[in-house]
């Protein structure tokens, strides 16, 4: 699996989802898929992108979560991975543990679990950091 640089600030309009799975709907097993998903029915499994995966206010999800950005509304039971972001969501429920660079936890949210804040990966990373001791400042 390919893990490139997608969206950082995870606003999406609707024109951006690649699939919607609205409320309602079953699905079991091992979910792959490119682009930006929004779940608002009921998933149990594993779940894999390199890409956007939107659980909607309506989502219960029961599986484990690797993704590029993550952004919860719904409900989540098990561990979510991000490369680039996790955001909690104002009434989002999260029973696991939450690992990535940047977690956004709302107000109102019911986290239960572990975060562990990682590095960005060097090459997602916005610019290399500048050795300061070779700068010199003149007045």
């Amino acid at each position: 699996m390919r893990w490139g640089k997608r969206r950082a600030k995870g606003h999406h309009r609707p024109a951006d989802l690649s699939a919607f799975i609205d409320e309602g709907s079953e699905i079991e097993g091992t979910y792959a898929f490119r682009g930006t998903v929004m779940l608002n029915g009921k998933f149990r499994g594993e779940i894999q992108t390199s890409d956007t995966l939107i659980v909607g206010e309506k989502g219960v999800i029961n599986a484990s979560i690797r993704a590029g950005v993550v952004l919860i509304s719904g409900e989540v039971v098990g561990n979510v991975m991000a490369i680039d972001r996790v955001e909690l969501r104002g009434s989002a429920r999260l029973f696991g543990d939450v690992e990535a660079p940047v977690v956004v936890i709302e107000e109102g949210v019911i986290f239960e679990g572990h975060c562990r804040m990682t590095k960005p990966k060097p090459a997602e990373a916005a610019a290399p950091a500048r050795d300061l001791s070779v700068v010199s400042l003149k007045r």
